[in-house]
């Protein structure tokens, strides 16, 4: 769980049959539903999009572990640190994030007329000393809240929209954000159902599976909350446990 960030290349190479109905890659950039000409690759002239379904291995995991390979994608991207569940940072990123997504999401439909729907929140974890981790001390916690965006946010004014919005709805935590690409690349995952002070267990049975697979961890712990804590009982919380891995040391 070494602090480094991920691959930053863009391996955008697959052809549409990679990414579902009607999203297809040209010129290095996803479009949805539309061909080179710009007409809709479905004779369409708006299309709804599930990304979750369009990168289904990636946002569903079950209770065994898998081994995945995550490609490159626009993040939109808050960094902070302290312990989550006292954190005002923490509170306030989440709090910024989520406006601005569906700003954009406005945005890329009114520029393309695809509607999409706004992914679930991310996290990277990490510590400068990483015993904070086994330690349980979270004040020493660093992160990364973040929320997957389309490739289309590449052709929408996103400084402008992302100004607009926070301007409008007082973000607070507004001038934080960016917009980075970030992707895992090879990484075990496994899905945890419960209370998140409870992922303690199910992270050993992830590391142990890397270790017995004569992997090593790299990279930053990664969580992607499939529930919304406002609206989920505790105990049925589903969070997408990721380790990145390497086979060398």
């Amino acid at each position: 769980m070494a602090p480094s960030g991920g691959r930053t290349t863009n391996p955008l190479t697959c052809g549409p049959s990679a990414f579902g109905r009607g999203l297809i890659v040209i010129d290095g950039t996803y479009r949805f539903g539309q061909t080179s000409s710009g007409s809709s690759a479905l004779g369409l002239s708006s299309l709804d999009i599930d990304l979750k379904k369009t990168y289904r291995p990636h946002y569903t995991a079950g209770d065994e572990v898998d081994i995945v390979d995550v490609p490159v994608r626009p993040y939109l991207m808050i960094d902070g640190e302290g312990d989550p569940s006292t954190s005002q940072a923490y509170a306030d990123a989440v709090a910024t994030l989520y406006p601005l997504a569906y700003a954009l999401r406005k945005a890329i439909k009114e520029a393309s007329g695809t509607a999409y729907t706004v992914m679930p929140l991310e996290g990277l974890w990490w510590a400068d000393d990483m015993s904070a981790f086994r330690t349980g001390d979270r004040s020493a916690w660093r992160w990364t809240a973040m929320i997957c965006q389309p490739g289309e946010v590449s052709e929408v004014p996103s400084d402008e929209v992302i100004r607009e919005a926070i301007d409008r709805k007082g973000l607070p935590s507004g001038g934080l954000e960016r917009i980075e690409l970030f992707g895992d690349g090879p990484a075990a995952q496994i899905l945890h159902v419960g209370p998140y002070s409870e992922e303690g267990p199910i992270i050993a049975r992830l590391h142990e599976f890397i270790d017995s697979q004569g992997l090593h961890l790299v990279g930053r712990h990664h969580e992607i909350y499939l529930s919304d804590p406002r609206r989920t009982e505790p105990a049925k919380n589903r969070t997408i446990i990721r380790q990145p891995v390497t086979r060398t040391a």
